[in-house]
């Protein structure tokens, strides 16, 4: 199978290589120069991309640019530095032959990210996106808990936490949870089943990153069924080209929970070559709250990746390996004898590559094939007996494709279209093992298009997908085929102020575990019995933002509302089974709704000090019964300072977080809280190196709190006051 897809593919990008190796009309000129924020120093290898063109240059020593050949218009010009925040600005080329001069500064602090490659599958500016779009830079996650990636990015605008303890925390965004909520890297699957069971980890290396972005809401039109609430997606940069040695490291240090970790990493360009690796470590003991140790929520993982890229003129083509392995408890009361952890591991290898500036109708394009093989092992200590029993073992074997087409502009019309699709044999054995070996397909086909007038955007397109499932035993074979499809309206009200509309159709195809678990499922709490016959998911919603962005106000409020039919949920039969003593669910349709809102603020005050807020509320519920559905986040804030002075940053925050009293069956309240963080950090430049001095001191006023998402609030609250040290290196 890997065969059979990955040939045709190099053969699609050799043959691209020789026939579409003509120049293009001689046009327009962009230059400028990119210096740092901080010293005014020019920054030398910073990728300037044309995003409408996908043409892209590095800046020399003295941080100047070039770009070439750029037919009039107007056009995004985008400032990439590894690990360091992009930035993108507008310049217009007049005509032919004319010159555009525009500079940038690059900022090693943890402003907002300004550019997103997500919700398109290109590069753009995130005030310029259709979707509610989040990205968070490697500066924050560094500064944030890196132990999992639902930690990293708790308390973002409408994205909270589902925990099953904290090495297993996942991102919910909107209220949208498992197998509606997709996690990537790169924009494909990391081949872990953290969908299915709160206990699992998604196996992604948060401090290796060079941002997370997150796609809120229905993403379904490129990325398939399992995203219908929205994308998750990790972004390396082992595809972005840099003459010389480059690199970073980030080493960090915790009280409360001893926490400690480091990785570090390095990209090496010489001639048309890129050689690259990464590496770190963490490790966690159990934590503490002001009720005392949680007891069994230590965390240990390890990771490495490794890989080479050729790059020619107008295409490239990368390899690159990566080992991830992860070691963590399962919290339990403090007077428990017995302790549940897992270790997993994940080997991923992944081919890249691309086309770019052709001479044809199909101006550039990119390919990806990845194999993820993923085994988690889950075992009991019986402290009191000193005895070790292994319970269960889940494996996840998953080929991933994917491969998007830039068509040429034609007047005011560009777009993308393509090909995606995905293979998984999973299997699971031993006491706590609900689902049979099933063996899953999906393909799906899909195109993207944009109509820009000089007032006014719309945004427009469609997929097709198909998901099988043959699952062992006297289990149905099921096959669905649904379509989703989207149209978005962006209309600029005022100089940097827009009024963005979207609606989305979309399908999902019921999981695995909906259609065929049979049996006890500790991970989330349950005895699950599945339903063969399930219908799809068919859902449609619209979303309404209003953004303005200038350099010295950036602000994004919107609302949304969904209505999913055929919606599966848990529902509880009352009944519990003797043998695990878990209560008894069964899956059941109805249909639901979704709705809320959320908004986030920068604004400069006076001259070193900038406000910031965000708030975020959403409401979700059975249609037919108004019964709420389970495990959705209260209403939140998150008010802030951030005093900047020279190469110094000091940033206050309070987190709030209301009372949640609308429960489903079997859910209990949670009361709400208030917490107050800081985070300091100081910068040292010193020629082409960065030393960043941060620390993050969290829940200063040792406030005994609980997640609502989590399963296991009532024994492991919230950690209580800690103090975490970084440091940051980049070269």
């Amino acid at each position: 199978m890997f065969i059979k897809i990955i040939l045709p593919l190099l053969f699609l990008f050799l043959c691209g290589s020789f026939v579409f190796g003509q120049n293009s009309e001689p046009g327009g000129t962009v230059r400028g120069v990119v210096k740092l924020a901080q010293s005014g120093k020019p920054v030398q290898n910073a990728v300037m991309t044309v995003a409408e063109l996908k043409k892209s240059v590095s800046t020399d020593e003295n941080g100047a640019f070039e770009i070439r050949d750029i037919p009039f218009g107007k056009y995004q010009i985008i400032a990439h530095l590894d690990r360091v925040p992009d930035a993108v600005k507008t310049v217009e080329v007049s005509a032919n032959g004319a010159t555009a001069n525009v500079d940038f500064e690059l900022n090693l602090s943890t402003v907002s990210e300004q550019v997103t490659v997500t919700a398109t599958g290109n590069a753009e500016a995130i005030d310029k996106s259709y979707q509610p779009v989040t990205s968070v830079g490697a500066l924050e996650l560094a500064q944030r808990n890196p132990l999992s990636i639902g930690e990293a990015l708790e308390y973002q605008t409408g994205v909270a936490k589902r925990s099953f303890g904290p090495a297993s925390g996942r991102p919910v965004i909107r209220g949208f949870d498992g197998d509606r909520v997709l996690v990537l890297q790169d924009g494909l699957r990391v081949g872990g089943i953290a969908s299915q069971s709160a206990d699992e980890v998604e196996p992604v290396d948060v401090l290796s990153l060079d941002r997370v972005e997150i796609v809120k809401g229905p993403a379904t039109l490129l990325y398939g069924s399992n995203a219908i609430g929205g994308v998750v997606n990790g972004i390396s940069t082992n595809d972005v080209y840099q003459k010389g040695l480059s690199g970073y490291l980030t080493t960090f240090g915790g009280t409360n929970n001893y926490q400690a970790g480091a990785s570090g990493g390095f990209k090496f360009g010489y001639k048309n070559f890129l050689f690259f690796g990464s590496g770190g470590g963490q490790k966690a003991n159990d934590y503490r709250t002001p009720l005392g140790t949680v007891l069994n929520s230590y965390a240990r993982s390890g990771n490495a990746n490794g890989g080479a890229g050729y790059f020619a003129r107008k295409g490239w083509l990368t390899f690159d390996y990566t080992y991830d392995w992860r070691r963590y408890g399962i919290p339990v009361e403090p007077d428990e004898f017995d302790f549940e952890y897992l270790r997993m591991r994940r080997h991923a290898f992944q081919i890249k590559g691309g086309l770019r500036e052709l001479d044809s109708f199909i101006e550039s394009g990119d390919f990806a094939v990845s194999y993820n093989d993923y085994v988690n092992r889950e075992f009991e200590f019986e402290s009191d007996e000193n005895v070790t029993e292994f319970e269960s073992l889940a494996t996840n074997k998953n080929l991933n494709y994917r491969a998007n087409f830039n068509h040429r502009r034609s007047g005011k019309f560009s777009g993308t279209f393509g090909f995606s699709g995905f293979t998984r044999d999973y299997e699971s054995t031993g006491e706590e093992a609900p689902a049979p070996r099933t063996k899953q397909n999906s393909f799906a086909f899909y195109g993207l298009e944009r109509v820009d007038f000089e007032r006014i955007g719309f945004q427009f397109g469609g997929r097709v997908e198909q998901n099988g499932y043959k699952p062992e035993g006297n289990f149905r074979d099921r096959n669905f085929v649904g379509f989703s499809g989207g149209a978005g309206l962006r209309v600029p009200l005022w100089t940097g102020g827009s009024l963005v509309a979207n609606y989305q159709h979309s399908f999902r195809a019921p999981a695995l575990e909906e259609l065929y678990n049979n049996g006890p499922h500790p991970g989330i709490l349950v005895f699950d019995i599945g339903n063969e016959n399930l219908k799809p998911e068919q859902g449609d919603g619209v979303d309404f933002s209003l953004r303005h962005s200038t350099d010295r106000v950036r602000f994004n409020a919107g609302v949304f509302y969904y209505r999913i039919n055929n919606f599966v949920y848990t529902a509880f039969t009352g009944r519990i089974d003797e043998e695990s003593n878990l209560p008894i669910i069964e899956y059941a349709q109805s249909n639901s709704r979704y709705f809320g809102g959320e908004a986030s603020v920068e604004a400069k005050a006076v001259k070193n000090l900038w406000l910031s807020g965000k708030v975020d509320y959403v409401r979700a519920e059975l249609t037919e019964s108004n019964k709420p559905l389970p495990r959705i986040p209260p209403f939140r804030a998150v008010l802030g300072l951030d005093y900047r002075y020279q190469n110094f940053s000091l940033r206050p925050e309070l987190i709030l977080a209301a009372k949640q009293n609308r429960v489903f069956d079997n859910e209990t309240t949670t009361a709400g809280y208030a917490v107050f963080n800081v985070n300091a950090s100081y910068t040292v430049i010193s020629g082409r190196t960065a030393h960043i001095f941060s620390v993050n001191a969290y829940n200063l006023n040792n406030k005994l709190y609980r997640n609502h998402l989590s399963f296991l609030k009532e024994i492991a609250p919230e950690i209580g006051r800690g103090v975490r040290f970084n440091y940051a290196l980049r070269f």
